[in-house]
């Protein structure tokens, strides 16, 4: 059985933005996906490194440290931001996202998991150029004024991003800018597509003092294969 729903289509500054819902047959079930112009960005089909972005980046917060404010770059189909929820210690979680229509689309909770995320207390959704709060200092924006953690899940990987203006935050000097808005010991934790590159995990260690790159791998159920995302982990000096 073939079935193809197109949830929500808009046009964007960096593309046509487009949900749907399509049947898969190797997992007998219906997945969610969303496609800017014709790239694939996300596919709850695949999962696991998402989520595993938030268990790792929090479990690398220093365990006796309590009521965390966390943000999340990137909201997409929200795996991310949910799997943070399940951290207790979490006590807020602005999510920012660039794309009004990712937001509208888990306000009107045409996703999985947009009810859970919505109906936590916990849960902030901000509508705005993550890579430019980044560019500011603390204080200027409504984001908390010191974060414990922030998990970034937006561009493909650290050389491969989304728009050209994200690139200035995977320098030394950009990274610098971020750490601005952690607190000492706060985590920075990133999603990538591709395993960790070397090249990079040296530039996140010229301004952490400690850092680590995990390969996720998962079960591809449409190539009967293994895929492998990475999540760096990067820990400010406390």
């Amino acid at each position: 059985m073939f079935r193809f729903d197109e949830l929500a289509f808009e046009h964007t500054p960096m593309g046509d933005l487009t949900l749907r819902r399509r049947y898969e047959p190797a997992v007998s079930a219906d997945v969610f996906e969303v496609k800017l112009g014709e790239e694939y960005l996300m596919s709850s089909l695949f999962t696991v490194a998402e989520e595993a972005l938030s268990e790792l980046g929090l479990a690398a917060v220093a365990s006796d440290r309590r009521e965390l404010d966390v943000v999340v770059g990137g909201l997409g189909l929200g795996y991310t931001a949910i799997a943070a929820l399940r951290d207790e210690r979490v006590e807020s979680m602005t999510v920012v996202d660039a794309l009004p229509a990712v937001i509208n689309w888990h306000e009107r909770r045409l996703l999985p998991v947009s009810a859970a995320l919505l109906d936590d207390a916990r849960t902030r959704l901000l509508h705005a150029d993550f890579f430019a709060l980044m560019r500011g200092a603390p204080g200027e924006s409504t984001l908390p004024l010191a974060l414990d953690a922030i998990l970034l899940d937006v561009d493909h990987s650290p050389t491969f991003t989304l728009d050209p203006s994200h690139a200035d935050l995977y320098t030394v000097e950009g990274l610098r800018r971020l750490a601005q808005h952690l607190r000492p010991g706060g985590v920075f934790a990133l999603w990538s597509d591709d395993p960790p590159e070397p090249a990079f995990l040296d530039t996140l260690g010229a301004v952490f003092a400690r850092v680590d790159g995990h390969t996720i791998e998962f079960d591809n159920p449409v190539t009967s294969g293994t895929s492998r995302n990475g999540v760096y982990v990067a820990v400010l000096a406390a």
